[in-house]
């Protein structure tokens, strides 16, 4: 699957176009501009953490030095100002340079063209957050469908495609999504396992804050069969408090880790797939089998 997502069909300038004269055009769909960093605002529910890690502080180091070479993409801003749509890093690193501006790239993108670009400019790095991906995976899919795309497994694999992700795996990104916030967060801390977060999305907002209150006073893990039963009791209408309670106080049965060896299964997947990609293949697979069984 190809990884060049959305963002980079969105028609630029050309390079001399945009870095072949200092003069800002006056006219024209693009300017590229010094904004001060005061006038640049962040993009509305922008799902992307900036936090000063180790990448950050090489990123401050560089802008320093060199300043920052690869311009943001910014829109005008009702109200005044630009809304940044890429660059929330290279702003901050930036602000802790000691610098008072960046070079932006500004067109008056709508909504949903400035979504689809944010994402796609974000969705590669590699610390991004079970959260931060379901949330950006959401926030594409529906600006997609607001361009009038037909929902279905071809949207869902264009809102992947930046990161090379099938739909599958993005549906099951965008029902995540529905967690609560405190839901989510147990899934970034790996309290709450992916799989099980993904069945938990399918309950109420009240139920899911059931399984908040019965997993912080009994401090309790959920396993994937206990997901599985609070998803099917919540389908047939049977879910309560009680319920909840007891599924999740259940004892669980002796823990079996099973470790394939690489090299049995390296001739079934590309080297560019990561061992998470790997594991919810062999999860999807594993479901077919039963379900063919039953």
């Amino acid at each position: 699957m190809s990884k060049t997502g959305s963002a980079a069909k969105v028609k630029l300038n050309s390079f001399d176009d945009l870095f072949g004269t200092n003069e800002v055009p006056q006219t024209g769909l693009e300017q590229i501009i010094n904004a001060p960093l005061q006038d640049l605002y962040e993009f509305k529910d922008h799902p992307f953490r900036v936090v000063d890690d180790e990448k950050m502080e090489e990123t401050v180091e560089s802008i320093r030095q060199y300043g920052v070479l690869v311009p943001g993409i910014a829109r005008p801003r009702t109200g005044g100002g630009y809304e940044l749509i890429s660059g929330h890093r290279r702003k901050h690193g930036s602000q802790r340079a000691g610098k008072s501006e960046m070079p932006v790239i500004v067109r008056d993108y709508s909504d949903d063209e400035a979504t689809i670009i944010m994402v796609d400019s974000n969705i590669q790095r590699e610390d991004i957050l079970p959260s931060e991906k379901a949330k950006a995976y959401k926030m594409k899919y529906e600006a997609m469908k607001h361009q009038g795309r037909k929902s279905g497994k071809n949207t869902l694999d264009e809102v992947g495609e930046a990161a090379g992700e099938n739909a599958k795996k993005v549906q099951r990104y965008i029902w995540l999504a529905r967690l609560s916030d405190t839901l989510l967060e147990m899934v970034d801390t790996k309290r709450l396992g992916f799989s099980q977060g993904v069945d938990i999305s399918f309950l109420s907002e009240e139920a899911q804050q059931w399984v908040e209150v019965v997993m912080e006073d009994t401090k309790c893990a959920v396993n994937m069969v206990q997901s599985a039963k609070l998803k099917e009791y919540s389908k047939t209408g049977e879910l309560t408090m009680a319920m909840v309670r007891l599924i999740l106080s259940e004892e669980k049965p002796k823990e079996r880790k099973v470790t394939i060896k690489a090299d049995k299964i390296r001739e079934y997947f590309a080297d560019d797939y990561s061992s998470e990609d790997i594991e919810n293949i062999i999860i999807q697979l594993l479901d077919e089998w039963k379900q063919k069984k039953q």
